[in-house]
């Protein structure tokens, strides 16, 4: 049985860019170097992405806008 993969986000703090690395989730705390080169990198908090086939054939759906309005809130604190 092959390992399960996931993907982890690092930022670079020497040139402030963002990339993704794929590796095993038994390897999740390894440090990872920037694709420039550097090395001072820091894992970010992101969503876990799984490898593989879906569960379902279904389409995610979105979420559904707020009743009541417009407004960001949904018309509740601005009268709308």
């Amino acid at each position: 049985m092959s390992p399960v993969m996931a993907r982890y986000e690092f930022r670079c703090r020497e040139c402030g860019s963002t990339f993704e690395v794929d590796r095993p989730m038994q390897r999740s705390s390894d440090p990872a170097d920037c694709p420039a080169g550097h090395t001072d990198t820091v894992k970010l908090l992101s969503t876990v992405s799984l490898g593989g086939r879906a569960r379902t054939a279904s389409p995610a759906r979105p979420a559904m806008a707020p009743a009541g309005g417009g407004g960001c809130c949904g018309g509740g604190c601005c009268g709308g």
